[in-house]
């Protein structure tokens, strides 16, 4: 595995490219919890790059930062071997085929566990995920979560129609090939890249874009929410608009976030779903409610493999920080659940600190609650999905 330069060719040129824009995004990588953000104007300033261009260089830098320990230690020495890596560890897409055929040209497929790759590439498996992790979640660090982890998240959507007959026409129109989730038939992958946001589908919200780990919390909950409920860390309101239509037209949804840009957002998208069951609260909540669901800003470290940055810029003090700000907001939020009605805590984090040492908290000071069910942790690699943990609780 010694560095070859690459014969002139569009996949050589393409390959300068990734270096030259990978070292515009490393120096920010462990200090920028919004880099995706940060890549995306890095793309949008490229005139020269179209669409494919876009998902090429997308997919490479992302691949690279999933990998990013085995990425540097190539970068010093042997840059070709950097780009050889980083496109045999990328995902085989249309946008990247050829620039894999290059650059992989002799190499074997690429295994789906991160100890065969670690094997080819001659690589520390266990370099991927920060060390002190491993006293927060240790199924983190073994196969099959590390695995997948590592790979690309899929594109799930949340069917909001009782008939999906015309989602699915206008996607077999476009090409785009789905398949229902085995545990949710209302959830389907997209297997395909797809811009849902231009289809007839989005715009008259017959389809909103959720992960299925996100769908699942909602969706299995033991008995289907009723009533009055209040979403009280709402933000653009994916959940809010899944828990208006479990609900259905004979209860509502008060929404409350102190983000206020979020909650426009939430707005734009209830009135394109033409969800006449969800108020958007100006101020902090003030009634009693049937359910209220809390899903907690956190560390998102169940997302890691969406965004795989937040790997490197996530410290112990960060968990440690957000812990301290559910327990606050769950104390907060639970003084508006009526007698005999449910709590429901939430987070995008794979962290024991953040989920069950937070109930557990919870639950010693506030004796009138109990557990509705058994506290839930979804591993991403039991559904391919993010990593998510829900905990129904229930007011005495």
């Amino acid at each position: 595995m010694t560095d070859r330069p690459a014969s002139a060719s569009p996949a050589a040129s393409q390959g300068r490219v990734f270096l030259t824009l990978f070292a515009a995004l490393r120096p920010h990588v462990t200090t920028d919890r919004n880099l995706p953000s940060r890549l995306q104007q890095l793309l949008a300033r490229e005139k020269r790059f179209g669409s494919r261009d876009r998902r090429l260089y997308r997919e490479l830098l992302y691949t690279a930062l999933r990998h990013l320990p085995w990425i540097d230690a190539r970068l010093a020495t042997a840059p070709d071997e950097a780009i050889r890596a980083t496109a045999w560890l990328a995902t085989d897409t249309p946008a990247t085929h050829a620039f894999r055929v290059h650059w992989t040209a002799g190499w074997p497929e690429t295994p789906a566990s991160v100890a065969d790759k670690a094997r080819h590439l001659q690589a520390d498996p266990t370099v991927l995920l920060p060390e002190w992790f491993a006293a927060h979640c240790p199924a983190a660090f073994s196969s099959p979560t590390l695995d997948t982890l590592h790979s690309r998240a899929p594109l799930w959507i949340r069917l909001q129609t009782d008939d999906p007959a015309p989602v699915l026409a206008e996607f077999a129109t476009r090409g785009w090939p789905v398949r229902p989730s085995p545990v949710l038939p209302a959830a389907l992958e997209v297997l395909t890249e797809a811009d849902l946001t231009t289809t007839d589908a989005y715009a008259h919200g017959l389809i909103e874009i959720q992960d299925l780990g996100s769908q699942l919390l909602l969706a299995t909950l033991e008995s289907a929410p009723t009533g009055l409920w209040l979403d009280a860390c709402a933000g653009a309101g994916g959940k809010t608009l899944q828990l208006a239509r479990l609900i259905g037209t004979t209860g509502r949804v008060d929404a409350y976030d102190i983000r206020a840009k979020a909650l426009d957002e939430l707005g734009a998208r209830a009135a394109r779903a033409r969800m006449a069951n969800i108020r958007i609260l100006s101020g902090a909540p003030s009634a009693s409610y049937d359910g209220v669901l809390v899903d907690a800003p956190c560390s998102g470290t169940g997302t890691w493999r969406r965004s795989p940055h937040l790997k490197y810029c996530t410290t112990p003090a960060t968990l440690k920080e957000a812990a301290g700000l559910q327990r606050e907001l769950l104390a907060r939020h639970s003084a508006r659940v009526r007698a005999g009605g449910l709590l429901v805590y939430a987070t995008c984090s794979l962290s024991r600190e953040e989920n069950e040492d937070v109930v557990a908290a919870f639950l010693a000071n506030h004796p009138e609650f109990t557990a509705a069910a058994p506290a839930r942790t979804l591993l991403p690699a039991d559904h391919n999905t993010d990593g998510y943990f829900v905990a129904p609780l229930r007011r005495a």
